[in-house]
């Protein structure tokens, strides 16, 4: 059973319908992102030789779930890019400033859905468009669903891992120095990682 919708094991005749069921058409509604639960985060090549990884702190989402048409499925995200967390607070002050995130200026990171593509099993792609520093552009997540559950204070719940990669410099976050032994302090490409939790609105 998957998020968007699923293929069944024996497809149906073409002039009917596969038959829809009853528990993943229970999962069609609203959901808002639970921060609690969830990591967004980042992955970037450092110095060549090694990763850091960064997660934001403060965020909200909610997605729409179509258990019956994965088309009509979409979501949304709004990060607050001062909440950037690499556990290291120079290195965080610096993400923010000028060369970077500019976050006095653009003070939130944004994605909205365009499109929701079943690909089998518990495997989907959303595709959207994520602003950054005023410039926006469309990107391409892939997703595995993993699994739905009523929690024990009666939270319906569902769950997915996604990740993509992005070149940082399509957005304009073009700041680097220079390796005396060659190549650059900070990689253009740049992976994103989400561990998504999120509640089904009352």
């Amino acid at each position: 059973m998957g998020i968007f919708g699923r293929k069944e094991s024996t497809p149906a005749p073409a002039s009917a319908p596969a038959a829809v069921s009853p528990d993943l058409a229970a999962l069609t509604g609203e959901y808002t992102l639970d921060p609690a639960h969830t990591t967004i985060g980042f992955v970037a090549r450092h110095a060549m030789v090694t990763n850091v990884k960064g997660s934001f702190q403060d965020f909200t989402g909610s997605l729409h779930l179509d258990g019956t048409d994965p088309a009509k499925s979409t979501a949304t995200i709004d990060v607050q890019m001062e909440s950037v967390d690499t556990g290291n607070a120079d290195r965080d002050g610096h993400l923010k400033s000028s060369d970077f995130f500019k976050t006095d200026e653009f003070p939130a990171m944004t994605f909205r859905s365009t499109k929701a593509e079943a690909l089998g099993g518990d495997d989907y792609r959303i595709t959207g468009d994520l602003s950054i520093l005023g410039e926006t552009k469309p990107i391409t997540i892939d997703l595995e669903f993993n699994g739905a559950a009523k929690d024990p204070f009666g939270n319906e719940r569902v769950g997915f891992e996604g990740k993509t990669e992005i070149l940082r410099s399509e957005w304009g976050l073009t700041w680097n120095a220079a390796l005396e032994t060659g190549g650059f302090l900070v990689s253009d490409k740049i992976k994103l990682v989400f561990d998504i939790s999120a509640i089904k609105n009352a």
